[in-house]
């Protein structure tokens, strides 16, 4: 449009500057011969609106609607009409260019990208896009490798996943073979045997209720751990205060502290200390450590738990002085299952693990630090 608008005036220009040096030359002839007429009477004529004498032209062949009076402005239009079809010519064919390049490009990038699909239906997610430009099918091609990202991502955890269950599943196999066959072995006996004393069958029906209870447990907190990894259960978080969390876990644990006479002792340096978390979760997850320090720790022996908080976080600290934990053992102490070499015959090492997945889902963070035959302490840092 810009070079079309500077044609126009070049050729307005150029019609001009003829029509004006011919018109010039008239003026001066007459202005000549004809003394009599005024400069101002020749300007009222050229710039009337008076009809002209066509007569006087057709003797010369020449028609006022159709032609110039000056032949050169003729020549001069035939010129601008073939500059202006060659400009239009140039301006078609490079657009032309320029859209057959863009459509191979296209051809090529859908192409391309039809590639990419058809790589990633084959479970190929290791794909490179150098694009950088920013049109739509870079646009597209930036995307799909995003999305392809994520694909790995999900096969990845999903093929990590089935591991794990495939773990879990031999585990809580495990974990149930041995307390079942017990009661089983159990149940027979009490079966078989309709003489058995009446404290012999006692002593079984208490060991049956005690492996029942474990099983119970067991199957409890599995219950509770998959529906973490599944992510279906509702949180309902709000701001607590951290004493009532302690409170509440001794509370739970008060029966199992009075039968080993293990006293424990409280210690909050803020009464104003709060954290944003889910009080029933966190009061189960402090429990199940606390079980823990009583556990193993020897009967008449103190637990002291301590509340404290900084800049960054709130944090419990749960200290006993009991048995310890092994240096071996203690970067396992929160797997799924496992047992140290001090634990619990009946223990089936899923408290710590519950109780660490449940701080982790109210951005806290348990760690554990254990000197063999002298101490244990639990630190929950709940993050601000």
């Amino acid at each position: 449009m810009v070079i079309l608008l500077l044609i126009s005036m070049y050729e307005y220009h150029t019609y001009t500057v003829n029509f004006n040096d011919k018109l010039a030359q008239i003026v001066y002839t007459i202005n000549e011969e004809y003394p009599f007429l005024t400069e101002d009477e020749i300007m009222e004529i050229l710039n009337s609106d008076g009809t002209s004498d066509t007569e006087f032209f057709e003797k010369y062949g020449i028609d006022l609607e159709a032609q110039s009076i000056l032949l050169r402005n003729d020549e001069l239009h035939l010129k601008f009409v073939i500059l202006n079809m060659v400009f239009f010519a140039v301006i078609i064919v490079l657009i032309s260019l320029i859209y057959l390049r863009y459509d191979r490009r296209k051809d090529r990038d859908i192409k391309d990208i039809t590639n990419y699909i058809e790589e990633i239906n084959k479970k190929n997610y290791e794909l490179q896009i150098d694009s950088m430009s920013e049109d739509e099918l870079s646009i597209l091609k930036t995307e799909i490798y995003k999305t392809t990202i994520m694909l790995k991502e999900a096969a990845e955890n999903s093929r990590r996943d089935k591991i794990n269950l495939k773990r879990s599943l031999e585990d809580i196999s495990h974990q149930l073979k041995t307390p079942l066959t017990s009661i089983l072995i159990m149940l027979d006996n009490l079966l078989d045997d309709d003489e058995m004393p009446a404290d012999v069958r006692n002593d079984f029906i208490r060991d049956i209720r005690r492996e029942i209870i474990n099983v119970n447990f067991l199957v409890q907190s599995l219950l509770k751990l998959s529906k973490f990894d599944a992510d279906t259960i509702q949180l309902i978080r709000k701001d607590v205060p951290a004493k009532q969390i302690v409170e509440e876990a001794v509370q739970k644990v008060s029966t199992l502290s009075d039968l080993k006479n293990v006293s424990i002792s409280i210690e909050e340096h803020n009464e104003n200390i709060r954290i944003f978390c889910d009080l029933s979760w966190q009061v189960e997850a402090v429990t199940n450590i606390l079980k823990n320090c009583i556990e193993h720790s020897g009967e008449n022996s103190c637990i002291i738990i301590k509340i404290n908080s900084n800049k960054i976080y709130n944090s419990i600290t749960i200290t006993d002085n009991g048995e310890g934990i092994a240096p071996n053992d203690l970067p396992h102490i929160f797997e799924r299952f496992y047992k140290g070499e001090n634990s619990n015959p009946e223990s089936v090492g899923i408290g710590l693990a519950l109780a660490k997945t449940i701080i982790e889902q109210d951005n806290g963070f348990v760690r554990v630090e254990s000197e063999k035959g002298k101490y244990t302490k639990f630190e929950i840092q709940y993050y601000k």
